[in-house]
């Protein structure tokens, strides 16, 4: 079968602009593609945009005169990439940064790499217009919330993501974890489950420390179980795939039959548990994330997890940045936005009574669980 009918070829690197390409490939008239390229006024916005897509994808460089010169750097400071809730902001806050004229400068903390203060002052020493910061030390309770009181003194304007501290003086834009842990709670009691575990990250963090809230407040609304006993079948560990199945070990030993995690890596690390022992995922045990990462629809089974609202977080922390920026008023408090619930394949209906998961090791096989002791 013949290939299909692309755009026309275009002329070798560095060749000038074809106008017939370019206006056929923007669909519009060579006179508009030539007033475009010279920087002629009378073109509409949305008609000089197709132009300069058509010269993108058709290999051409924009001319010296059409390139919009920086307006200044921004700092992104995030924790990881292992982890792809963090790309998946990156890429937001940076499409919407150089929407605006900005040119993002992207640091990650790496172990054993640079802490954040020294991020920090390199960005400083590249003259940035601002910075953001993704759940980083202003999310740990144990750290110095003053390093940011002495940003602020320097004039370097911020936002924070994921993350409270009420001793900071800035915009927080931030899902409301409370409710996310509430709603998995009643999204597994709906389906019968009554033993009800939580993995959630280090009790450090304010993003578990609020997911431990929303928990106990729904096991005790929801179940009837007080807090001292919930608080029980709460396991505080990594926010990874290995600390996701260290927690389960524990959980499905104290008979868990559906578990929520702080985040979709933890959810993983539950199922590889389960299937470890040789539970099936969800007909023996159910498993709810956080985050809706990017490809976790395509896990086996699908996940079901509670959307983090990337986008919204994203944009709204950007935008409260370039009113910094620019010498208006914001008001520094926390913006926090809903998560909503994602229905997939890894929960279903509560086994039969008596029918909770099998403790134990695995067969030295790997044939299933060893007989019980």
């Amino acid at each position: 079968m013949a290939p299909a009918a692309g755009p026309s070829p275009v002329g070798p690197p560095g060749a000038p602009p074809r106008l017939a390409d370019i206006a056929a490939q923007a669909k519009v008239s060579e006179a508009t593609v030539s007033r475009v390229l010279n920087g002629k006024a009378g073109v509409a916005a949305t008609t000089r945009q197709r132009v300069l897509a058509a010269l993108d994808v058709l290999g051409y460089e924009r001319p010296v005169r059409l390139r919009r010169r920086s307006a200044g750097l921004v700092g992104l400071v995030i924790p990881e990439l292992t982890n792809p809730v963090f790309p998946a902001f990156a890429q937001i806050i940076e499409q919407v940064l150089a929407g605006h004229g900005y040119t993002p400068i992207l640091c990650t903390q790496m172990p054993g790499g640079a802490t954040e203060d020294e991020l920090v002052e390199q960005l400083e020493e590249r003259d940035v217009a601002g910075i953001v910061f993704m759940s980083g030390l202003h999310a740990d309770t144990t750290a110095d919330p003053a390093r940011y009181a002495r940003l602020a003194g320097r004039k370097v304007p911020f936002v924070l993501i994921n993350g409270y501290h009420e001793q900071i003086q800035a915009t927080f834009v931030s899902p409301d974890d409370r409710a996310a842990a509430r709603m998995a709670v009643r999204h597994l009691t709906a389906l019968g489950h009554h033993r009800i575990g939580l993995a959630v990250g280090p009790a450090r963090y304010v993003p578990a420390l609020r997911k431990v809230e929303g928990f106990l407040s729904a096991s005790a609304e929801l179940l009837g179980r007080p807090a001292d006993e919930a608080r029980e079948l709460v396991r505080h560990t990594l926010f990874s795939v290995e600390g996701g199945q260290v927690a389960a070990a524990t959980l499905l030993d104290q008979g868990c039959t559906g578990i929520v995690c702080g985040s979709d890596l933890m959810a993983l690390g539950v199922i590889r548990e389960a299937a470890r022992r040789g539970l099936r995922v969800p007909h023996d045990v159910s498993v709810v994330g956080f985050d809706d990462s990017p490809l976790i629809a395509f896990t086996d089974p699908p996940l079901t997890t509670v959307r983090q609202p990337v986008q919204s977080m994203a944009t709204a922390a950007v935008g409260a940045l370039l009113e910094e920026m620019a010498g208006n008023p914001v008001q520094h408090t926390e913006f926090v936005f809903q998560p909503d619930l994602v229905v997939r394949g890894s929960t279903a209906q509560a086994p039969p009574t008596g029918q909770a998961p099998l403790t134990g090791q695995a067969s030295p096989t790997g044939q299933g669980p060893a007989p019980l002791r």
